[in-house]
C-alpha cells in the first residue's frame, strides 16, 4: 500500500475513532518508508498512539482504586490479576511506541522541532510506564527523565518561550517531576518559569499559535496553583 493511501486510511480511522487501526496505518508509514515524517504525520502518529494508551491508563486507575478498596479476598485476587493484565498492555504498547520512535522515526528525523517532538513523546510514554511501576528502582522513570531532558535542551535553545511544543513539554515535564519523581518543588519551578517566560514574550506570539499556547499556559498556571496549595 502506498504512503498516501495509508495516511488517508489513518485519517479515516481517526474520524471513526478506531484508533487501533489508525495506529497500525501510521506505524506502517513510519516503518516502511524512508521519508522524514512531516509535522502533520507526527501529529497523526501521536494522536493514534495516545488514544490507544488513554483507555488503558484510565482502566488501570479504575481497577487500582477498586483493588485498594476491595474487602472480599477472592474478589481482591481477581481484581489484582486484572490490574496486572492491564499493566501488561500498558507496557506492551509503551514499548511498541518507543521502538517505533527509536528504530524508525528518529534515525531519519533532521528537523530540530521534530526531534524535540519525538523525544518529548518518548518521555511521555516512559512516564506512562513509570506510573504503573512500583519498583524502587524505576527504570522507566530514569529513561523518561533522560528523554525529557534531551527534548528540553532542544526547545530552550531553538524555540521561543511561547511555542506550543515548548510549552507542552514544560507542562508534561513538570507533571513528570510532580507525579513520578515526587519533586513538587522542581515541578513548580519549571512550570512557573515557563509560564513567566511566555508572558514576557507574548507580544511575539503568532496568531496561528495563540490559542494553543494560551491554553497550555493556563494549564501550567493551574498546576502551579494546585501544587502550591497541596504543599501548604
Amino acid at each position: 500500500m502506498d504512503r498516501g493511501t495509508l495516511i488517508f486510511l489513518a485519517r479515516l480511522a481517526e474520524v471513526a475513532e478506531r484508533y487501533g487501526e489508525m495506529m497500525d496505518h501510521m506505524k506502517a508509514v513510519a516503518v516502511n518508508f524512508e521519508d522524514e515524517l512531516s509535522t502533520e504525520d507526527g501529529n497523526l502518529i501521536a494522536v493514534a498512539f495516545k488514544n490507544e494508551m488513554v483507555s488503558r491508563r484510565a482502566a488501570w486507575r479504575v481497577i487500582q482504586a477498586m483493588e485498594s478498596n476491595a474487602k472480599d479476598p477472592h474478589q481482591a485476587a481477581a481484581i489484582h490479576a486484572y490490574r496486572l493484565n492491564i499493566e501488561g498492555e500498558v507496557r506492551e504498547l509503551g514499548l511498541e511506541v518507543l521502538a517505533t520512535i527509536d528504530d524508525h522515526i528518529l534515525p531519519k528525523t533532521t528537523s530540530v522541532e521534530s526531534q524535540a517532538f519525538f523525544h518529548k513523546m518518548k518521555g511521555d510514554y516512559y512516564r506512562y510506564m513509570a506510573e504503573i511501576d512500583t519498583q524502587s528502582n524505576n527504570e522507566s522513570a530514569k529513561l523518561g527523565l533522560a528523554s525529557y531532558d534531551k527534548a528540553w535542551s532542544v526547545v530552550t535553545t531553538e524555540l521561543p518561550p511561547t511555542h506550543p511544543l515548548r510549552l507542552g513539554l514544560a507542562l508534561n515535564f513538570s507533571v513528570f517531576y510532580s507525579d513520578i519523581m515526587n519533586s513538587p518543588d522542581r515541578a513548580i519551578q519549571l512550570a512557573k518559569q515557563s509560564f513567566d517566560d511566555a508572558i514576557e514574550d507574548l507580544d511575539a506570539l503568532s496568531e496561528d499559535n495563540y490559542r494553543d499556547a494560551t491554553l497550555i499556559m493556563q494549564m501550567l498556571r493551574d498546576n502551579v496553583t494546585l501544587w502550591l496549595s497541596s504543599a501548604e
